[in-house]
């Protein structure tokens, strides 16, 4: 696991991906920045309308929303960032797979409208249960407890799905992923681990494809080449 990660992470920054990378950050950093704006906008908008607050407390009331809103995007990244990076998985993982395992057969790109099914299954789960942990936050910190188990369980499973459906059939996928689940669920840690790295969490989704690749193929029984 730890060599895989590895390998994922070292190609981030590689030549191949570096055009896939600026492309995925700038747009997530674009969403990310209209979506502060929007509800910096709307705060501002209602903390104002009717004028019942005494200007102290008002000042007081959109400083805190504004921590409010900048917490609440930290919690959006993953969900904006995997929608980003869903319009370039396919080449994340063309480019792993023709890097390391050059003689495998390669995978095949999902079809457009099976890939959008994915991305929106995944988006909706992921701000279901972020949004459960960001509730649970101000409760004794029990939202930070449960995070990296929930999120390791989600980003595992669907990051490792991601990668196998480009080999196998939906049902294979089912199944392989249930037989080495506890290995799975530790990958998917480290990917929320990854996550809680303010900054470098906005490649969670170039590292994590990338990570998932080497994943699928390694209990595949596929050995990577070219490791250097």
């Amino acid at each position: 696991m730890i060599a895989s990660a590895y390998l994922a992470f070292s190609q981030t920054f590689s030549q191949p991906f570096r055009s896939v990378l600026w492309k995925s950050l700038g747009i997530t950093l674009l969403l990310l920045a209209l979506i502060w704006a929007g509800s910096q906008a709307g705060l501002a908008h209602l903390l104002s309308m009717e004028n019942v607050l005494p200007g102290w407390a008002e000042t007081v009331a959109s400083i805190l929303a504004g921590f409010g809103v900048i917490f609440g995007l930290w919690f959006l990244i993953v969900p904006v960032s995997a929608v980003v990076a869903s319009l370039f998985l396919d080449d994340i993982s063309r480019v792993v797979e023709a890097t390391h395992y050059p003689s495998d057969v390669p995978g095949r790109d999902l079809p457009f409208g099976e890939s959008m099914i994915q991305t929106l299954r995944f988006l909706g789960v992921v701000i279901g249960v972020n949004f459960l942990v960001l509730l649970l936050v101000p409760i004794l910190g029990l939202g930070f407890i449960i995070f990296f188990p929930a999120n390791g369980y989600l980003l595992g499973r669907e990051y490792f799905e991601q990668a196998a459906l480009r080999f196998r059939k939906p049902q294979e996928v089912k199944e392989l992923r249930k037989r080495h689940g506890a290995k799975i669920f530790l990958c998917g840690l480290l990917i929320a681990g990854f996550i809680a790295v303010p900054i470098l969490n906005l490649l969670t989704p170039l590292f994590a494809t990338a990570f998932m690749v080497h994943v699928h193929k390694k209990l595949s029984g596929s050995q990577p080449t070219n490791i250097d």
